[in-house]
């Protein structure tokens, strides 16, 4: 019997800040990554996360998101200076929020060089594009159980409705994101 993603990666996440030896934002990129390219198989055409990315100009993004015609075969990972073609991932501390942390400038940076971000603290995903006017709208939001908020019963993902907007913010846009229905 195979072991559902979701399971693997609660439990690596659990063990790993279990021992309380690891820091808060790095230490899970492996379970994000295994989690991210679990999912991403089952896509067409399949995703590939890549974590730890490079500055190509608007910072660096704790991961990237890559298609097969991007990655030659027999690779382990994308030809320097490619651009993840499927957005990029910015993560941040497990008690930091979500919403909070898209509007940030290095958020908005890289929204606008990369048109999608993954914003997670871990137990909380936004998926951040773009709507029909080419705006910064939040297109999904998954919540996953933690142990402050769950005693583990119950259902393991928590979905909620995306946003009706979700402002990425900079310094020039801070009236727009004050206007955001939180």
């Amino acid at each position: 019997m195979t072991t559902h993603p979701l399971t693997i990666y609660l439990n690596d996440c659990r063990s790993r800040r279990g021992t309380g030896a690891t820091t808060p934002e790095t230490s899970l990129y492996p379970p994000l990554e295994t989690l991210l390219n679990a999912v991403g198989h089952g896509l067409k055409p399949r995703v590939h996360c890549f974590m730890s990315l490079k500055n190509q100009g608007a910072g660096m993004p704790d991961g990237g998101l890559f298609t097969p015609e991007q990655i030659a075969r027999g690779v382990d990972q994308p030809p320097p200076g490619q651009q993840p073609t499927r957005g990029v991932i910015e993560c941040k501390k497990p008690k930091d929020d979500v919403l909070a942390l898209a509007d940030t400038k290095q958020v908005s940076d890289y929204w606008s060089k990369y048109n999608q971000v993954l914003v997670t603290n871990y137990w909380e995903f936004l998926l951040l594009g773009r709507d029909e006017h080419g705006h910064p709208v939040g297109t999904s939001t998954i919540d996953l159980p933690t142990p402050r908020r769950s005693s583990g019963s119950g259902p393991p993902i928590q979905p909620r409705p995306p946003p009706r907007t979700a402002t990425v913010c900079s310094t020039s846009s801070r009236a727009a994101c004050a206007a955001r229905p939180r």
